[in-house]
C-alpha cells in the first residue's frame, strides 16, 4: 500500500517526505548527543529532549495514516509544537554548559528547517483545503 501524491495529499508512505527524513535524523542525532549528558539528567532533560525529537517525525508519520489535509494538517502543527519544544530545551542544554556552541548551532538550524518545512507543508494544505 505505497499510495502518495504529496501536495495534493494522499501521502500514505510517510518515508518520501523530505520532512520526515530530516526529522528522523534530526530525532537520531539527539538520542547520540544526550548520550553525553551527566547522569543526573537522565530522567530529566535527556528524557524530555528525547521524546520531543522524536514525535516530531512521529506525528508526522501519524498523520499522513490518517484521512484528509486536515487531519494531517493537525499533526503536522502537533509536530512544530514539539520542534519548538525541542528548541527551548537545547537552549537551555546549551546554557547548562550540557552542549557546545557548534552542536548546539547545528542542531538549531535543523529545527528552524524542519519548523519551515512543516509550516509551508500546513500553509498548502490550508490553502488547498
Amino acid at each position: 500500500m505505497v499510495s502518495y501524491w504529496f501536495w495534493g495529499v494522499v501521502v500514505q508512505d510517510f518515508k518520501k517526505l523530505k520532512v520526515w527524513e530530516k526529522s528522523h535524523r534530526l530525532t537520531l542525532e539527539i538520542y547520540k548527543v544526550t548520550q553525553n549528558f551527566p547522569p543526573s539528567e537522565r530522567y530529566g532533560l535527556v528524557n524530555q529532549m528525547r521524546r520531543a525529537s522524536a514525535s516530531i517525525p512521529t506525528n508526522i508519520a501519524e498523520g499522513t495514516g490518517r484521512n484528509g489535509k486536515m487531519d494531517l494538517a493537525r499533526f503536522l502543527q502537533i509536530s512544530m509544537g514539539s520542534a519548538s519544544e525541542l528548541e527551548y530545551q537545547l537552549i537551555l542544554a546549551h546554557h547548562l554548559n550540557f552542549i557546545d556552541q557548534p552542536t548546539f548551532d547545528r542542531l538549531t538550524q535543523n529545527i528552524t528547517e524542519i519548523k519551515k518545512m512543516l509550516a509551508s507543508f500546513i500553509r498548502k494544505l490550508k490553502t488547498d483545503g
